[in-house]
C-alpha cells in the first residue's frame, strides 16, 4: 500500500511543496542559522534547571494561559530597551517569532485578504501567508536593498493590504528601516504593519528601534526573538509588543495553553540575566563589521548589516562557493537573491575559519 502525499487529501496549494528549513549538518563551523554562537555560562544553566524543575512539580495542570508572569518581565525589557513604557497587556509571547507571525496572519490575514512586504525579505512571510489563506504580494527593494518609498506606496495603494511584513533589520540583507520610512508606511497602510526586529539587538549605534512609534501608531506591530541576540534559540520564545487591542484580536486565535509552563519558566530566567546573556553583542556586532570590511577588500559586494550576519556576494555560481565551503568544514546559508550568500557571525575563531575557507575557495 502507497503512503505517499499523493494519497492523501492534501490541500492542493501544498502539493509539490517542502518543509522549511535551512540544512542541519554536523561541520565543525556552523555559520548558516544566524545562532549566537556563545552558550549560556554553566550559572546560568543552572538556574534553568532549578527552573524548569520547579515547573515540572505542576505539569499535571495547566500552564498559565496568557502567561502573565512572563509577558511583566518582556515588557520591562523591552521598557528598557525601546525607551517606551509598555504594560503586560501591551505584550503578546509565542513559541518563536515564527509562530506570532502566524497568529498575526490568523488574527489579520485569510481568505479574500492580502498580505505584502519587499523582496528580498524573509522566506517564511509566504509560508505564513499560504498557511492562512491568506493572498501574498512581494514587492521589490531597491538595488541596495534599501526600501523603496514610491515603489512600496504604489503596492499599497493597489492591493490594499491588511498586513504588510517588513523585516527591519532584514532578513537576509541585515539592511535596518530609517524610523521615518516606517512611520510612512505605517501611514500609508490601510491595515496592520508588523515591523519584525528579530535582529534588533544587533542595530548599529543611531539606529532605533520602532518601538518608539508605537505610542501613536495603534495598527504597528513590533516583533522580537530570543532566539538570537538571547543565546535561546533552543528555548523557542518569541513575542510581540502592540496597542492593547492587537493583543485581544491575537489572543482570539491563539490556541489554548499555547506556551509550556517549562517555557514560560526558563524564559523567565533568561530575561533574568539578560545582561549576561547579552554580553557578546558588542563584540558579535564588530566581528561582523570586520567581516563586512574583509569581504570589500578581497573584492566581493558585502551588504551593510545592522544583524548578526551578512550577504555577500556576487558569484556565478554560488552553490559552488557554498560548497566548497562546505567541504572544508565551514556550513553557511544559500539565500537571498541569485549570486549572494550569507554568512552568519560566529566567534573570532570561527570567523578566521570561514575567511581561510574562503579564500581558498576564490583561489
Amino acid at each position: 500500500m502507497s503512503s505517499g502525499l499523493d494519497d492523501l487529501p492534501l490541500r492542493d496549494e501544498l502539493r509539490g511543496e517542502s518543509p522549511y528549513g535551512a540544512p542541519q549538518l554536523d561541520v565543525a563551523v556552523q555559520l548558516n542559522v544566524n545562532e549566537n554562537p556563545y552558550p549560556p555560562s554553566e550559572r546560568v544553566v543552572a538556574e534553568i534547571a532549578a527552573a524548569a524543575a520547579d515547573a515540572a512539580r505542576t505539569l499535571n495542570r495547566y500552564p498559565d494561559r496568557d502567561a502573565l508572569a512572563l509577558r511583566a518581565d518582556l515588557a520591562a525589557y523591552l521598557t528598557a530597551d525601546g525607551g517606551v513604557d509598555l504594560d503586560v497587556d501591551q505584550v503578546w509571547a509565542a513559541n518563536g517569532s515564527n509562530e506570532i507571525m502566524l497568529q498575526l496572519l490568523q488574527a489579520f490575514g485569510g481568505p479574500g485578504r492580502t498580505a505584502v512586504s519587499f523582496a528580498p525579505t524573509y522566506s517564511m512571510y509566504p509560508e505564513y501567508a499560504r498557511d492562512t489563506h491568506t493572498r501574498w504580494v512581494a514587492g521589490r527593494r531597491a538595488d541596495d536593498f534599501t526600501l523603496d518609498l514610491p515603489h512600496a506606496h504604489a503596492v499599497l495603494e493597489q492591493h490594499q493590504p491588511s498586513v504588510v511584513l517588513l523585516a527591519s533589520p532584514n532578513n537576509p540583507t541585515g539592511t535596518a528601516l530609517p524610523l521615518a520610512e516606517i512611520e510612512a508606511i505605517v501611514d500609508a497602510a490601510p491595515g496592520v504593519v508588523v515591523v519584525d526586529e528579530a535582529y534588533g539587538e544587533f542595530r548599529r549605534a543611531g539606529v532605533h528601534s520602532a518601538l518608539s512609534l508605537l505610542p501613536d501608531s495603534p495598527r504597528l506591530v513590533v516583533t522580537r526573538t530570543m532566539s538570537k541576540a538571547f543565546a535561546f534559540a533552543g528555548g523557542r520564545l518569541g513575542y510581540l509588543a502592540a496597542s492593547r487591542a492587537v493583543v485581544d484580536a491575537v489572543r482570539i486565535v491563539r490556541l489554548p495553553y499555547h506556551l509550556s509552563a517549562v517555557s514560560q519558566a526558563v524564559a523567565r530566567v533568561a530575561l533574568a540575566n539578560a545582561d549576561e546573556l547579552l554580553h557578546a553583542v558588542d563584540e558579535l556586532r564588530a566581528e561582523r563589521d570586520r567581516t563586512v570590511a574583509w569581504l570589500r577588500s578581497v573584492g566581493l559586494q558585502a551588504a551593510d548589516s545592522d544583524a548578526n550576519f551578512v550577504l555577500f556576494g556576487t558569484f556565478p555560481d554560488r552553490h559552488a562557493v557554498w560548497q566548497g565551503l562546505l567541504d572544508r568544514g565551514i556550513l553557511i546559508r544559500e539565500t537571498g537573491p541569485d549570486g549572494w550568500l550569507r554568512v552568519s557571525i560566529g566567534t573570532a575563531e570561527e570567523m578566521a575559519a570561514f575567511r581561510r575557507a574562503l579564500e581558498e575557495v576564490m583561489g
